[in-house]
């Protein structure tokens, strides 16, 4: 093996996530992500001769040091020598954008390119799994949309079209208080509830396909109101509907937030970020969503 390297992006929370059947008609958690332009985390592998354990740096990173072991062992086979892992980048933990996840799947193609492997996304998705409980589905570096198993590994369903354009107004909810993702698996709601979440499923696909960004909104903002009830979601749409807002979408496990409003509409954005800020939301910039631009190269990370 020889010093290896790995990209992965990150997301701006959810414009969906609930409880969705899957083809044997189980229900899963699942999600659809927003992607974000963010760079993302770099993951930097130099192997070791001797040795099983894995040295991440920051320290602290212990999911990525994980999943380096678990790629290690997937290339390489039990026993291969563990090595020193570097993550780079500017992803906030805590936020609900995907950053242990990027963590996880720089680290795996970082081990992978060491290796002159390759790990396809549903193994890697299988293996941020096994080293995160839940997972995002970051590891596709396409942009076709994907209602994704964060607990399962698996994609319960790749949606038709793409996420519409979209300007997005990111804010923090309560603050920016970091939220940890949970660690169990959440139990399984009442099939009413179930139901509801499908329909929304149902709504996406249809939104997805014809391009319709207001539905989309609507969508992700009824979500975002059955995720969350204390009030603080209401108190966003308050804030921002009379600005000329489609809607909001959330981080389900985190506080960042998204504003949605008509794509090039900063007229709409420049009313909507004073709202925020009287309401006492914290901005955090703009980006437009929906563009059918490729996400960032997997750089070297397992792509080979």
């Amino acid at each position: 093996m020889r010093a290896g390297r790995g990209h992965a992006p990150c997301h701006h929370g959810e414009l969906l996530q609930g409880f969705f059947r899957d083809g044997s008609g189980v229900p899963r958690p699942g999600l659809v992500t927003l992607p974000s332009p963010e760079p993302g985390v770099r993951a930097d592998f130099i192997p070791a001769t001797v040795g099983s354990g894995v040295t991440v740096h920051p320290p602290g990173r212990t999911k990525a040091a994980r999943a380096a072991r678990l790629a290690l062992d997937a290339v390489g086979g039990p026993g291969t020598p563990g090595g020193v892992l570097t993550l780079t980048g500017s992803v906030r933990p805590g936020l609900g954008l995907g950053s242990s996840t990027a963590d996880v799947v720089a680290a795996v193609r970082a081990v992978a390119d060491a290796a002159g492997a390759r790990i396809g996304p549903h193994t890697l998705a299988r293996l941020a799994v096994a080293a995160e409980a839940a997972s995002d589905p970051l590891m596709f570096d396409d942009t076709r949309p994907r209602l994704f198993a964060q607990r399962d590994g698996n994609v319960l369903e790749v949606l038709p079209g793409r996420i519409p354009p979209l300007l997005v107004l990111g804010c923090l909810l309560d603050g920016g208080r970091p939220v940890p993702t949970p660690a169990v698996r959440p139990p399984e709601p009442p099939a009413a509830v179930v139901d509801t979440y499908e329909a929304l499923r149902a709504g996406l696909r249809t939104a997805f396909a014809t391009g319709d960004a207001a539905a989309t909104a609507r969508i992700a903002t009824r979500s975002a109101r059955l995720h969350r009830t204390d009030g603080e979601v209401d108190r966003l749409l308050a804030a921002v509907h009379p600005a000329g807002a489609l809607g909001v979408q959330i981080a389900h496990s985190g506080n960042v937030a998204g504003v949605l409003l008509a794509p090039g509409d900063g007229v709409a954005a420049d009313r909507a970020e004073a709202a925020l800020r009287a309401a006492g939301f914290v901005p955090t910039g703009r980006f437009t969503a929906g563009t059918g631009e490729p996400r960032p190269a997997a750089a070297a990370g397992g792509t080979r």
